[in-house]
């Protein structure tokens, strides 16, 4: 694979983080390193060993993590970002103090397996319509705190990013919509007060909404939770009216309905499984000298 667009925060933006969460594991000390090991004491080197298949993502956040304790240590990847490995390849191998690499183990494979969970769940959904224009959405469905870098691990596994946050773009859904009291309220609304350069999406559930959606000129139209017939009608309405609106169609997207889904001719499908319900992918550490 390895040819995900992911690019990263500078670590100017992500080392806050994972400082904290270094405080986190770390605390007050780590006890049974410290006791058995003076700092920089005994250089050591350890290997990173898949246990099962998956999508690699978060190697260069690992090595960072080793390198905030100690930035003499070396962390040498042995498989790109964004490649598949399989049970018992070597990932990485890492070399330095060894009270860096025992106090930054846990962090360190925490996060590279979370990550490359979520990559290998979203290439699963990505390859099921790789041959199609569509595109493969994320959302907004993250964990606190990790949204950086789950967003990051959907497109290493072949995903685009939607917005980051509630300031990227507009998006009116229908808790929006109800609060505004219509569609063309809420765009009109919208439409006086934000900058120049943002869009605007609307959520729809029926063809109505979608009409009013384009009589109000919405940017995006998302297609909510609609059956394949409503949304290939909808999908032929928008074509119809404005060929540069942008499609999107969300909800219960799963790997059985997706390529179904984008064969409408929609030209974005989003979805939260590959962030909400991925599994970690089991990569150890082994201590090898």
């Amino acid at each position: 694979m390895n040819n995900f667009r992911g690019v990263l925060p500078p670590f100017l933006v992500l080392d806050q983080f994972l400082q904290s969460w270094l405080m986190e594991d770390i605390g007050r000390g780590d006890r049974t390193t410290q006791s058995i090991l003076s700092p920089n004491s005994k250089l050591g080197t350890a290997k990173w060993v898949a246990k099962a298949p998956g999508i690699i993502a978060g190697l260069p956040i690992a090595a960072r993590v080793f390198q905030l304790l100690n930035n003499q240590v070396s962390f040498l990847p042995k498989i790109a970002e964004g490649e598949k490995c399989q049970p018992g390849q070597i990932i990485a191998e890492i070399h330095g103090s060894l009270d860096a690499l025992l106090m930054g183990e846990r962090v360190a494979l925490n996060l590279a397996m979370r990550l490359s969970g979520i990559a290998t769940l979203t290439n699963q959904y990505a390859e099921k319509i790789a041959d199609l224009p569509t595109k493969f959405v994320d959302t907004r469905k993250t964990t606190p705190g990790l949204r950086i870098l789950e967003k990051y691990a959907t497109t290493v596994g072949g995903a685009i990013n939607h917005r980051m946050g509630l300031d990227d773009a507009v998006m009116i859904k229908d808790n929006h919509i109800a609060a505004a009291g219509s569609i063309g309220e809420a765009i009109n609304l919208v439409r006086s007060q934000i900058p120049y350069p943002l869009t605007i999406e609307v959520e729809t559930e029926d063809l109505e909404q979608v009409k009013e959606a384009l009589a109000h000129q919405a940017d995006i139209i998302m297609l909510d939770n609609m059956s394949l017939e409503n949304m290939k009608t909808a999908v032929k309405l928008i074509r119809q009216h404005n060929e540069l609106i942008k499609i999107e169609a969300s909800g219960n997207i799963t790997l059985e309905t997706i390529r179904t889904v984008a064969e409408t001719g929609v030209d974005y499908i989003s979805s939260s499984a590959p962030i909400t319900q991925s599994k970690w992918l089991d990569l150890s550490m082994k201590m090898v000298g």
